[in-house]
């Protein structure tokens, strides 16, 4: 009985810590690059590792600028990008699932961020599509170079789909995250 408790203190203390998460690898800093225009953001909270929940603060106009009015409260599918699967009711729990939203929690919930429109304004399960950057850097960026995230282009919005796909290389050649053999045995 004794090793019976034991066991389980040990699985609850280590599935209360999570994952332990590396976003050390910077992407780029490309906010300069984008056409102008963005709304302000706050994140409320974390779905999964590829969407978000905000509440609209302000907006600055531009080509990409989106619709979203300032006041309210929106889902976000971080474009350009996919996670494995870790809360899809229709779906198991994908191998790195957990550890991408647990790294995509770490990295924007509660922080103000700026959105930024590719061309589309929202995907069919109505969740507007953005860029999302905590300074200059895109954070759908920084998950893919993490090995948070593969690239995922979403035609007709692939401004950044070349350095997604770069990104996505440099962290499977350096066995990062999902890449590494020691998780998905390399694979997504």
């Amino acid at each position: 009985m004794r090793r019976i408790v034991r066991a389980l203190v040990c699985i609850a203390a280590v599935g209360a810590c999570g994952p332990t998460i590396h976003l050390e690898h910077q992407a780029p800093a490309t906010f300069h690059t984008e056409p102008g225009g963005y709304e302000r953001a706050e994140v409320t909270r974390v779905v999964d590792g590829d969407t978000i929940v905000v509440l609209i603060t302000g907006r600055v106009d531009g080509p990409s600028t989106g619709a979203a009015e300032i006041g309210t409260e929106h889902s976000v599918r971080l474009v350009g990008i996919d996670t494995p699967e870790s809360v899809d009711p229709n779906s198991d729990v994908e191998c790195y699932g957990p550890e991408a939203s647990s790294a995509t929690k770490s990295l924007l919930e509660g922080r103000d961020v700026v959105l930024v429109k590719d061309l589309e304004e929202r995907d069919g399960y109505d969740r507007l599509l953005r860029y999302v950057y905590i300074g200059d850097e895109m954070a759908n960026a920084r998950l893919v170079v993490n090995g948070y995230a593969h690239d995922y282009p979403y035609p007709p919005n692939v401004r950044h789909a070349d350095l997604f796909a770069q990104l996505e290389r440099e962290a499977r050649e350096s066995d990062r995250g999902l890449w590494s053999p020691g998780t998905c045995n390399g694979h997504q």
